[in-house]
């Protein structure tokens, strides 16, 4: 399989109006994709979504132009949550979806996700396949073949009944009350009814998107507003969600931050409480080493994945498993999603809250996390850290020094020019101290 040029860790992603996020592009990445996707003998149509970036009007319409000179139709969903691009590409058995999301990155970021008609993310061959045609000149389809173009204006409707599906019709969130912090993003306008119509009293904040202010010191990345508005109103917990709405992380009643690991453990406890756990849970090689013994103690067995939601799904579907998850608050649950979702991952917490009648604070209270730090190097251009022989010394120089007792992880960013160099092991000051030497090693490295 040759090399892929634009295709990252998940989808296509950079700065507005810099290669290859530009309407150009996009215009050819429609079409490309149109002929990748489409099948012969049928009608074929393709879902667009977005999140609240400005950027994402001009991109909406490049997409759509490439896709009907496909031969393609287009279903325009506007603003939504990037797990209800997938479900929606399911229901409407569409040949794909495609959303216009640079997820928690600043406004002047954007980039395209991708998903097949399963609603899952695309696997190499598909994404090789749309990079054929990128390739290919751009061919028109006959006149009277011509894509149309249709608004779903009932888009966020469905979305919110799916998201309430995937909890049992006796549970309730009355008596709860939750501050929601929507990023500015995509959730902005479906996950406060999703959440009050389930009983709840909410307050939310980050839900005024302008176009430019998508997670600008709101949202998963930056959760001191949230934690602020807990303590303030006596919450009973916050969640947070990111611009595109596919992870999700928690502040609880005291204050502290609950991270994506603590909530899949959560997850995981409760439904092995209740009976409901099949098989073990999949985390990736971020996933906090605390986890693992945790789940350990509890008989559930753990493995890890890349890094990257699509990978722990792949490791799920091997494994015949439905639970797994990141740090960073993209939690899979394959019996009721086909990607991450940060509001139905968010109803899970709560569910195992309403089950346990323990409140979220004292769940998160039976794992105890390890010390790990992370320090991501910014590099010129993309390498592997450990094809470097300075480099890979100094890991292994570090590995012998924690031992048994630490853990040492490099890898380079699928989204981003960075090198991602995480320590972690029982003693704190040291592995922080390990961490910045690494630091240093990688950043000398690729200067």
């Amino acid at each position: 399989m040759t090399e892929r040029k634009f295709f990252g860790t998940d989808g296509i992603r950079g700065r507005v109006g810099e290669a290859p996020i530009t309407p150009d592009f996009m215009l050819k990445l429609g079409w490309a994709a149109g002929m990748a996707f489409k099948r012969d003998g049928q009608r074929n149509s393709v879902l667009i979504g977005k999140d609240t970036r400005l950027s994402g009007y001009m991109f909406e319409s490049a997409l759509e132009s490439g896709l009907s000179a496909a031969g393609v139709d287009v279903k325009l969903l506007g603003p939504m949550p990037t797990p209800a691009i997938a479900y929606l590409t399911r229901t409407f058995r569409a040949s794909a979806g495609i959303v216009i999301s640079a997820s928690h990155n600043p406004h002047h970021d954007n980039g395209i996700k991708f998903f097949s008609a399963a609603g899952t993310k695309l696997d190499d061959h598909l994404e090789s396949e749309i990079e054929r045609w990128l390739d290919e000149p751009l061919v028109v389809c006959d006149s009277g073949e011509l894509g149309k173009a249709f608004r779903v204006d009932d888009a966020p409707g469905r979305y919110i009944e799916f998201c309430k599906s995937t909890v049992p019709n006796e549970f309730t969130l009355e008596g709860l009350e939750i501050v929601l912090d929507c990023a500015h993003g995509a959730t902005y306008h479906v996950a406060p009814k999703v959440f009050r119509e389930l009983g709840a009293e909410v307050s939310v904040i980050g839900a005024d998107p302008d176009g430019l202010n998508i997670n600008l010191n709101v949202g998963s990345t930056h959760m001191e507003r949230l934690r602020n508005a807990v303590l303030e109103n006596k919450a009973d917990l916050g969640i947070a969600f990111d611009g595109d709405g596919d992870r999700v992380l928690m502040i609880d009643r005291d204050g502290s931050y609950v991270d994506g690991d603590e909530l899949l453990f959560i997850i995981a406890s409760q439904r092995k409480a209740a009976g409901t756990l099949v098989g073990g849970v999949v985390g990736t090689l971020m996933t906090n080493l605390g986890v693992e013994l945790a789940l350990q103690d509890q008989g559930i067995a753990f493995e890890r994945a890349k890094v990257g939601d699509r990978y722990v799904m792949e490791q799920l579907v091997k494994n015949g498993w439905l639970l797994g998850g990141e740090g960073s608050g993209h939690l899979v649950l394959r019996d009721s999603t086909s990607t991450g979702d940060g509001i139905v991952s968010a109803l899970q917490v709560l569910l195992a809250v309403w089950r346990s009648g323990k409140p979220l604070n004292q769940l998160r209270q039976a794992m105890t996390k390890l010390p790990q730090t992370m320090i991501n190097v910014k590099i010129a251009e993309r390498f592997d850290p450990l094809s470097r022989s300075d480099i890979s010394d100094a890991v292994k120089a570090a590995e012998q020094e924690l031992g048994s007792a630490g853990r040492i992880l490099l890898r380079a960013s699928g989204t981003e020019p960075l090198i991602r160099v995480m320590a972690e092991g029982q003693n704190a000051a040291v592995i922080a101290r390990v961490a910045e030497e690494l630091a240093v090693v990688v950043s000398n490295s690729s200067a």
